[in-house]
């Protein structure tokens, strides 16, 4: 037998952090970070079964409505977005705010723009 060389294998562990900004919504006291992190905790999957979270994956509250996830093994942050998704329809945001990627691993919440009455045609 030919002993392994040591080198990492596959199912190796990875480390990822991902960090939702919801600073504008919090601030307007719209949204709650505490219930969304509480709501992660419940939902995210790990081997197909929620409520596995264990030491792979924590989910804290950084205050000011930020939130991180770091992850020790794979996990995709378009998962992340859809239950970030799936939390805003639930609690009946989802037709002001939306999920937007402002830079790798950080996702922001962001209010629709909604403009105003200027697009009104005047009657005579």
């Amino acid at each position: 037998m030919v002993a392994g060389t040591g080198t990492p294998k596959k199912g190796q562990k990875v480390t990822k952090k991902y960090i939702i900004n919801a600073t504008q919504p919090t601030n307007d006291r719209i949204f709650d970070p505490s219930a969304f992190a509480t709501f992660l905790q419940q939902r995210i999957k790990v081997e197909g079964r929620t409520g596995n979270l264990g030491d792979a994956i924590t989910v804290s509250n950084l205050g000011d409505g930020r939130i991180e996830i770091v992850s020790h093994q794979e996990f995709s942050g378009r998962y992340l977005k859809y239950l970030t998704k799936k939390f805003l329809k639930k609690q009946q945001l989802r037709d002001w705010l939306r999920v937007v990627a402002t830079a790798k691993g950080e996702y922001s919440l962001k209010f629709f723009n909604v403009v105003g009455d200027e697009g009104e045609e005047d009657e005579d």
